[in-house]
């Protein structure tokens, strides 16, 4: 049952399609906020940074700070299998 909580609460996360777009372009590579915000223009940096802080409290991202930047990159691996099973089902790619 403890299992079914985790998997509930990762769906929750992800059922968001500004998180899904983010998680997609960190599994190409780790970026920072900056090279994010250019991918998903459709955001402001402060919604973007919003949507990160939400994916890296729940263990989805991992961030690391280089100076004055910080670089997020996927921390939870299952996460390339959802997206994988998205992909194939979903997009006509």
């Amino acid at each position: 049952m403890e299992n079914m909580k985790d998997i509930s609460e990762l769906l929750k996360v992800m059922s968001n399609e500004n998180r899904l777009l983010i998680v997609c372009h960190l599994l190409q590579l780790p970026m920072t906020v900056s090279q994010l915000h250019e991918k998903v223009s459709n955001l402001t940096q402060s919604a973007l940074s919003q949507h990160l802080s939400i994916l890296k409290a729940h263990k989805i991202l991992d961030s690391q700070k280089n100076g004055l930047s910080i670089t997020y990159s996927i921390q939870d691996e299952r996460i390339r299998n959802v997206i994988k099973v998205l992909k194939e089902n979903y997009c006509q790619c």
